[in-house]
């Protein structure tokens, strides 16, 4: 914890930011008194999309409001609701959030698309990687992807809970580099403000400790599941993965405008890049699912930054799927590096030894041409040129 960091760092953390995930609370979206979508706050911030993009940032956002909105429309609202009943809100409020976020965005030339999350599509690898692939398509599409929880189907055993949390999962299966919480409060405070009119506003988180948890307060609006202790979580969650978290006040027109701007807010600074903490995880993970062995010039290329191609594989050891990390070992056996490959032990016996080229014709789909992309591989044996 510190407050040595100026406005300028603040606006800086943004622009050196190549993809953000910008999540966007209940209380901000949805006005608690007539249940209506707040359209101007919502193409204020469009403006702001727009304005990041137009700077070639990718932007995904993570949107609450559909219980809110759903349950006003379908005449639910002001009381506790059951888990069916908040599930036929969802399902209903999706809908109307969606075209809103169209609406506001359209004006700006901008796609969106939906896309619904359970805990399963971030936490199992399979599944992580699938959603990932697709997100990073619609990114590479120039489209603005709206994330939302699967509360249709979830049950409340098994949720994410919050959108905070949510926020940061996208962020980490995203390689995000920054996350924005847009929320009511504009930051962290060593003591509830609500309670206490002393307390003191925390700039900058260097680490989210114990002290700094005994800090968070609860959420006080009926639409927002997610307090000061969810954003904390999000923000080790964001920060492991080598992604800085703000936390701001959103209420205000162009939130994101005034956050460069130097408005008041939080910044959970990490202490990594989301490159390193990938390759921190892969070098450190004691439990690799097989092993791929392969031949001189293939790891010569290793050495020399690039990725691992079909072509330079020899043999293939042990049971892993697509996703999986495994060793690299070269023609002495001596592991050489780890990564996390883009094959099943299965489909590499198949394509191994052969031209990226060539991998529709033998499995049927067009995959990767990277066996082990160099951004998912880490050196177990350096040379002086670090992968």
């Amino acid at each position: 914890m510190g407050t040595n960091m100026t406005v300028s760092d603040g606006m800086g953390l943004i622009n050196q930011s190549k993809r953000l995930v910008i999540k966007i609370g209940s209380a901000l979206l949805v006005d608690e008194k007539s249940g209506h979508i707040r359209y101007g706050w919502l193409e204020k911030l469009a403006d702001d999309i727009a304005n990041l993009r137009s700077r070639n940032k990718e932007v995904i956002i993570v949107s609450s409001g559909a219980v809110a909105f759903g349950s006003r429309h379908l005449g639910i609202h002001g009381k506790a609701l059951k888990l069916q009943e908040k599930q036929a809100a969802a399902a209903t409020g999706q809908i109307r959030l969606a075209h809103a976020y169209e609406n506001a965005l359209t004006r700006h030339d901008i796609t969106i698309a939906q896309i619904l999350l359970s805990p399963d599509d971030t936490e199992q690898r399979r599944r992580h990687l699938n959603a990932r692939a697709t997100i990073s398509t619609l990114l590479s599409l120039n489209v603005v992807p709206i994330i939302n929880e699967n509360d249709t189907v979830t049950t409340k055993e098994l949720r994410f809970g919050d959108n905070d949390r949510l926020g940061a999962r996208v962020a980490q299966m995203m390689s995000a580099d920054n996350l924005i919480l847009l929320s009511d409060v504009d930051g962290l405070y060593n003591r509830d403000p609500r309670l206490d009119k002393t307390a003191k506003h925390i700039p900058i988180v260097h680490e989210v400790t114990p002290k700094i948890e005994a800090m968070a307060g609860v959420a006080i609006t009926n639409y927002s599941s997610g307090g000061m202790v969810t954003k904390l979580a999000a923000a080790r969650i964001a920060n492991n993965a080598g992604c800085h978290m703000i936390i701001a006040n959103g209420t205000i027109s162009n939130p994101i405008r005034a956050i460069e701007d130097g408005i008041k807010c939080t910044w959970f600074k990490a202490n990594s890049t989301p490159r390193r903490a990938r390759k921190t995880w892969i070098a450190s993970a004691i439990d690799p699912s097989g092993s791929i062995f392969i031949d001189k010039g293939a790891t010569s290329a290793i050495y020399n930054g690039r990725s691992l191609l079909p072509a330079g594989v020899l043999q293939v050891s042990g049971h892993f799927e697509r996703g999986d990390l495994v060793k690299v070992l070269n023609q002495d056996e001596t592991e050489i590096a780890r990564g996390l490959v883009a094959y099943s032990a299965k489909d590499t016996l198949m394509i191994k030894g052969r031209r990226s080229t060539e991998i529709e014709a033998i499995l049927g789909y067009q995959g990767r041409n990277e066996l082990i992309p160099v951004s998912y591989t880490h050196l177990t044996l350096p040379t002086n040129r670090e992968v």
